[in-house]
Order: structure tokens, then sequence, then C-alpha cells
């Protein structure tokens, strides 16, 4: 029964993690701009296979997370950190009033426009599976003990990309209805909300990081020396 448990509470934290960094409500004006001129049925089969990619890019650092910290040497800990720090810093974004384009900005948007085909780029990355979801979503592998740990993050991607998926589907319809304002004010409400789950991992890693037994021996025998 605990098992059951942490398996669905799992679930619920890689879908509250992920959904305030991906915000598909966000995504949708953009997506509107770059593929201006194409017909409903042509934008939702590039969602459609953007959601796909989405949740492949996520798994693969879902499951290629350890060997990367094991490669390059990051601890738990610190990938923690320096993952809070990096959605932290996205959610203080958020909450900026919105900017003027810079030109590369708004040439990446003409070429995005001018693409037959922007389902992989930039729709599923960086739009949707950009460096924070993917730091993200090696925090949340740092979490999992077993298999059942990795299938559990797996669903909350699942579930994360099928909301996108209606997100963007219906996205002419929402910002008809929202509007600029409701948009503005959702962005600020899914600011504040990565900015608590930053804090959090940052909270996490530096108390991993000052119980971790390995480093209270080392700095007991720098003291010594």
């Amino acid at each position: 029964m605990h098992t059951l448990s942490h398996f669905w509470e799992l679930i619920l934290a890689t879908v509250i993690a992920l959904l305030p960094i991906i915000n598909p409500l966000a995504a949708t004006p953009v997506l509107l701009a770059i593929t201006e001129g194409d017909s409903e049925e042509r934008r939702r089969a590039q969602v459609t296979r953007g959601c796909f990619y989405m949740v492949g890019i996520l798994v693969a650092f879902l499951f290629g997370g350890t060997f990367i910290m094991n490669f390059f040497g990051i601890s738990v800990p610190g990938m923690r950190i320096a993952g809070g720090l990096l959605v932290s810093g996205i959610a203080l974004s958020m909450f900026a009033g919105p900017k003027k384009d810079h030109p590369e900005e708004q040439q990446r948007r003409a070429e995005a426009r001018a693409k037959p085909d922007i389902s992989f780029s930039p729709l599923a990355m960086p739009m949707l599976s950009g460096p924070g979801s993917i730091a993200v979503t090696i925090g949340l592998a740092s979490l999992a003990k077993e298999w059942r740990d990795y299938a559990a993050i797996v669903v909350g991607i699942v579930i994360v990309a099928a909301i996108s998926h209606v997100v963007l589907s219906l996205s002419g319809r929402i910002v008809g209805l929202i509007g600029a304002n409701g948009m503005h004010a959702l962005t600020k409400i899914m600011g504040f909300l990565l900015l608590c789950i930053g804090t959090q991992f940052i909270v996490n890693g530096v108390s991993d990081a000052a119980t971790d037994p390995e480093l209270l021996r080392a700095l007991r025998e720098t003291w010594n020396q």
C-alpha cells in the first residue's frame, strides 16, 4: 500500500514540477505566430509530433541523467542546487514585464515560420523541453530508487505532454478567450509556483549536502589538519 501511495505521489510531484516550467499556456501565442497561415489540421499535427518529441527528450534525460552526473562527477545535491537556481532564474524572468524581442529572437521566429515543420524545433526544443524542464527531469531522476519510481516519473511526463497537447491544440480559442491580460496574470501565477519549486530544490540540495557523510568526513579531516 505504501509503495502504491509513493508511486502516485511521484507522478503528482512530476506533474507539479514540470507543468509550470513548460507552461503550455505561455507557448500558445508563440505557436500561433510561427504557424501563421497553417490550417488547424496541420497545426494540430505538428503539436502532436512536438509533444511526442518532448516525451522522448525528457525520458532520454531521465534515464541518461545518472550517467551524465557520474561522467562529470556531479553529486545529487549539486544537481539539485544547480537545477533550483536555474528554475528560480526562469521563474524570476516570468515576473518581469514583457520584453521587446531581441533581433536574434525575431530572426529565430522568422526562420521558424519559414520552416516546413516546427514540431521538433522550436516547438519540442526549446519551447516545451528546454534547459529548465531538462534540469527538473534530471533532478527527479535523483529521487528514483527502483524501476517503479522511473515508471511513475515517465507517467507524469506523459500526463504533462497530454495536457500540453490539449492546450496547444486549442491555442487559437484560448488566446481569444483569455486575452493579453489574462495570459499575463497566468504567467505570474506559474512564475510564483516555479519559484517555490526552485527554492525547494535548493533547500533539498543544501540539506543533502550538509548531511552528506563523505562531506562531513572531509570537513573533519580538514579541521583536524
